[in-house]
């Protein structure tokens, strides 16, 4: 499904059940031994995808330990990014040849809990959700501006080893193309010897979920 909103050759693996424990590695297996269950089953297929995506790259599967602020460590020579929510989990993996950087989220296509897009959104950004939803009120705009913005700093976090606050960049949506744009509203990582400072990405809304991405190429 998310391979949709991205480039044909970013690897793709997703899955809609669980049940992938015995495909953890040792190392792996012992970050989530003290997890409840329903933690330690997201982990492990989401790594299974992430194993998945490596095959498809003709790259032998290794475990995937979070790092620093959890971020993933991938291969070297790999960028890459994983989501995870109730009912759906994917990675999706690229050569560093072709992507400097990539950003992927899921969320339940349904409203975020009441306060929260008080936290995430700029007054800018509350004003166009409240035009989207009056011109399509069938679309859960608030939770797809959370998803874009989680895309945006897992983009962002590979590049800067730096947090990024949901009000440091300012999106703008266009329904139409199904396509976003990310201002950052702080200095932005050099990309081949110049400042990036705007994101662009893509959306997805399909299936009881909606889906964001960022490949930066």
């Amino acid at each position: 499904m998310i391979d949709q909103i991205l480039p044909d050759w970013v690897a793709v693996a997703e899955s809609r059940t669980d049940g992938y424990l015995d495909e953890l590695y040792p190392e792996e297996r012992e970050l989530i031994a003290n997890a409840v269950a329903k933690r330690q089953e997201e982990f492990a297929t989401v790594r299974s995808c992430a194993r998945r995506a490596m095959r498809q790259l003709d790259i032998a599967p290794v475990p995937v330990l979070p790092g620093e602020r959890g971020a993933p460590g991938w291969p070297a020579g790999v960028v890459g990014s994983m989501t995870h929510c109730a009912g759906y989990r994917a990675a999706v993996l690229a050569s560093d040849r072709l992507a400097v950087s990539i950003g992927v989220d899921a969320e339940p296509h349904e409203p975020l809990p009441a306060g929260v897009i008080d936290l995430v959104a700029l007054p800018a950004e509350r004003d166009q959700l409240a035009e989207l939803s009056g011109s399509r009120p069938r679309s859960h705009w608030d939770r797809l501006l959370f998803s874009m913005k989680e895309s945006v700093y897992k983009a962002w976090f590979p590049l800067t080893r730096r947090w990024l606050d949901f009000q440091q960049a300012q999106l703008q949506i266009d329904p139409i193309g199904q396509r976003f744009q990310a201002r950052l509203l702080v200095t932005g990582p050099q990309v081949h010897g110049a400042e990036l400072s705007v994101f662009e990405g893509r959306y997805l809304i399909q299936d009881g979920f909606v889906l964001s991405a960022i490949v930066i190429e």
